[in-house]
C-alpha cells in the first residue's frame, strides 16, 4: 500500500511542475508589457527597424554629408588662412561729411606795405587815427608804426593779420571811416609847437625846440611851416645854441655812418637838419647821431628849397 501510494503520487508532481513554469513565464510577460519595457526581438522580425524615439534626434553620421537643415545656427570657426581682423565700420551716411576742397581763389591784392610812401599812405594813417589805431599825425610813409596799426585793425576785425594793407583791409577801413580833412592829412606837427625862443622872433630862423621836439621855420616872427623832429642820443647829443646854415646838400650820404641824409642843411660841424627814413619808420624809438631828423619828406624838401645859406638856426630847450 505504501509503495503504491508513493508511485501514484510521483506523476502528480511531474505534471504540476510544467504548469507552474508556464504560469510564471506568463506573469513575467504580462508584467513586461504593462511597464513598457522591450523584452527583445521576436523570431522572424530581425529585419524590421526598431521604433524611433520621439524625444531623441538621431545624430548624423560623422562621414555622412551635411545637409542645409543640419547646418549649425552659429557660423563655423574661420579657417586658419582666413583673416581674423574685424571689418572697419562703415561711416554713417547721416553724419559723414565730405572733406572741404582747398580754396583756389587768389589772395587779395596788396595796395600798401612797409616801405610804401604816397598820399594814399597818408590817408590810411589818417583813417586809422580816426578809430584809434594810429596814435600820431600822418607822415605819408609806411613804416613799422603804420604796419603795427594795420595789424591791430586787422586783428580786431578778424582779418588775416599781415601788417600790409590789401584790398579787403582797405575796403573795410573805408566803410568804417570818413574822408579825412586837409588839416587831418597834413597837420603842422604831431605835437603842439612850443612858444618860440626870443632869438627866433627876428629874421629868417630855423627855430628848433628840444622840449616840444618840433622845428618851426619862421620869417619875421611868423611860423611859415612846422614839423616833428628828433635829436641825438645822450652819447651823441645835438648841440644847443645859435648857429647858421653853412652848407646845403640835397642827396647827401654820411661819410661816417654810410647812411643817406637827404635835404641836409648843415649848421654845426657834421650836424644838420635832414630827412630820416628811420625816423619816419620807427618814430621816437630811435635817435640820431647828433643831427636834427625830420620824418615828413615833403615838408623837409620844401624847407630845403626855401632856406638859404646864412639863415639862422636856434636849438634850445
Amino acid at each position: 500500500m505504501r509503495g503504491a501510494r508513493a508511485a501514484d503520487a510521483l506523476p502528480d508532481r511531474r505534471v504540476a511542475l510544467p504548469g507552474r513554469r508556464v504560469a510564471a513565464v506568463s506573469l513575467v510577460a504580462l508584467a513586461a508589457l504593462a511597464t513598457g519595457c522591450e523584452p527583445g526581438t521576436a523570431t522572424g522580425a530581425q529585419d524590421a527597424p526598431p521604433p524611433a524615439r520621439p524625444t531623441q534626434a538621431a545624430a548624423p553620421s560623422p562621414t555622412a554629408p551635411v545637409t542645409e537643415d543640419a547646418k549649425p545656427r552659429t557660423a563655423p570657426p574661420p579657417s586658419p588662412s582666413a583673416s581674423t581682423a574685424a571689418p572697419a565700420p562703415s561711416p554713417d551716411p547721416t553724419t559723414a561729411r565730405p572733406a572741404p576742397e582747398p580754396s583756389t581763389a587768389p589772395p587779395p591784392r596788396v595796395l600798401m606795405r612797409t616801405g610804401s610812401e604816397s598820399d594814399r599812405v597818408r590817408e590810411l594813417q589818417a583813417r586809422l587815427r580816426q578809430i584809434g589805431h594810429f596814435g600820431r599825425n600822418p607822415t605819408g610813409y609806411y613804416g613799422s608804426v603804420t604796419a603795427d596799426a594795420v595789424r591791430s585793425f586787422q586783428a580786431k576785425r578778424s582779418l588775416p593779420v599781415t601788417g600790409s594793407t590789401d584790398e579787403v583791409t582797405w575796403g573795410r577801413l573805408l566803410a568804417m571811416t570818413r574822408v579825412p580833412k586837409a588839416a587831418e592829412l597834413r597837420p603842422p606837427t604831431e605835437r603842439p609847437l612850443a612858444a618860440p625862443d626870443e632869438r627866433c622872433l627876428k629874421g629868417r630862423v630855423l627855430c628848433i625846440s628840444k622840449n616840444s621836439r618840433t622845428l618851426a621855420w619862421m620869417i619875421g616872427g611868423k611860423v611859415v611851416s612846422a614839423m616833428d623832429v628828433r635829436f641825438g642820443s645822450e652819447y651823441t647829443p645835438t648841440r644847443e645854441g645859435v648857429f647858421e646854415v653853412f652848407w646845403k646838400s640835397r642827396d647827401h650820404v654820411s661819410t661816417l655812418y654810410d647812411t643817406p641824409m637827404p635835404y641836409a642843411l648843415f649848421f654845426s660841424g657834421g650836424q644838420a637838419v635832414h630827412y630820416s627814413a628811420d625816423f619816419a619808420a620807427n618814430g621816437y624809438g630811435g635817435a640820431s647821431h647828433g643831427c636834427v631828423n625830420v620824418r615828413d619828406k615833403k615838408k623837409v624838401a620844401a624847407l630845403f628849397g626855401q632856406v638859404r645859406t646864412g639863415d639862422k638856426v636856434v636849438v634850445y630847450w
